[in-house]
């Protein structure tokens, strides 16, 4: 019987570490994936942490996943052995409702199966993430993963990246457009690289002036210190759209405020408590829009990867041994990350 190794935290207090358990056997249409590079999200500290409530024991976290395929099922034929390929946040979904038919498996109205700490729509057991040698995945939730790029700094694009990506391409952000990006994190410093190759003139906000010139250096065409009111009535009714990435509670209101008539500004990060309620008016008077968006579906995440291949683009990275992600955790809590960290998963060997 095959052994997967792995890092899990066996209860909320618990650090991380070493974790052993037998994958599923390989269905018709499964792929057995060698994991390589696993990406660290914000997302993996909470469930780790137990801070959404949710969290089944033990859990393994990650769902930023780049590797190779290892062996196939029966009647498996998407992929086959050494290719390299990714998988994201969700690996089933109910493939049936309106919103999978529409290809947008992210808002399954009978519930996705995540990659981790959710219960497989078959056997019922909880699936276990990327922070292992390897995982065993429905080929219909496996991506093809560019050759061209560098797969450590893909694996963050299997979340960060499509999270970014989705709003920007449902919005139809491109040329001749005036993109603001609020946040340069995990998933800010992604939404400046994609809006830039779209082919807008990006704008990114930030409370900290010694990220101005990194900005301008990920491709913000100006960079807004958005605690100075006077740098921010300079840009009064003047954005098509605003990324909003900021997961920290803050005042919605003088971001709406940027915005164009018509203009839209969607929010991607979820806060611990709502953020207060917005001016109605600045929403009434110029007929915006505030919105959310939860990463994406299989194909357009499928779409993001070709188009990141297309463009050169992955995540910066700081690239970290398993025995670290502790270490990585509390330095995440603190922002000290430029700007994802990413697991080499080789070093479980260790």
């Amino acid at each position: 019987m095959k052994v997967f190794h792995a890092y899990a935290a066996q209860n909320e207090k618990s650090p991380l570490a070493p974790f052993s358990y037998q994958p599923r056997e390989l269905r018709d249409q499964d792929v057995e994936i060698e994991i390589l590079y696993c990406g660290v999200c914000h997302s993996d500290l909470h469930q780790a942490r137990n801070e959404w409530r949710n969290t089944v024991f033990p859990v393994v976290p990650g769902h930023e996943i780049v590797g190779r395929v290892t062996a196939t099922g029966a009647n498996s034929h998407k992929y086959q052995v050494g290719d390299l390929v990714g998988v994201g946040c969700l690996v089933d979904s109910c493939r049936h409702c309106e919103s999978c038919e529409d290809g947008l498996e992210q808002y399954c109205e009978n519930g996705f199966v995540a990659t981790y700490n959710s219960e497989d729509r078959f056997d019922g057991k909880i699936t276990y993430g990327g922070y292992a040698s390897g995982i065993v995945v429905h080929e219909d939730f496996v991506l093809k993963v560019p050759e061209n790029l560098d797969p450590a700094g893909v694996a963050p694009l299997l979340c960060a990246g499509i999270t970014t990506f989705s709003p920007l391409k449902h919005w139809k952000v491109g040329p001749g457009q005036k993109v603001g990006v609020v946040g340069l994190g995990g998933l800010g410093h992604m939404g400046v690289k994609i809006a830039h190759a779209m082919g807008a003139k990006v704008v990114l906000f930030t409370t900290s002036p010694s990220k101005i010139e990194d900005g301008k250096r990920l491709g913000a065409d100006e960079v807004v210190v958005s605690k100075d009111a006077k740098q921010m009535e300079q840009h009064l009714n003047s954005f098509d759209f605003i990324l909003n990435t900021v997961a920290a509670t803050h005042d919605l209101t003088p971001f709406i405020n940027l915005l164009k008539r018509d203009g839209n500004m969607t929010l991607v990060g979820v806060p611990e408590h709502d953020h207060p309620s917005p001016s109605v008016a600045s929403l009434i008077f110029k007929r915006r829009s505030v919105s959310g968006s939860l990463i994406g579906g299989i194909a357009e995440t499928q779409e993001m990867l070709d188009f990141c291949g297309q463009h050169g683009i992955t995540a910066d990275i700081e690239m970290i041994d398993i025995d670290q992600v502790n270490d990585a955790y509390e330095r995440m809590l603190k922002s000290d990350v430029k700007y994802r960290f990413v697991i080499d998963i080789n070093s479980l060997k260790k």
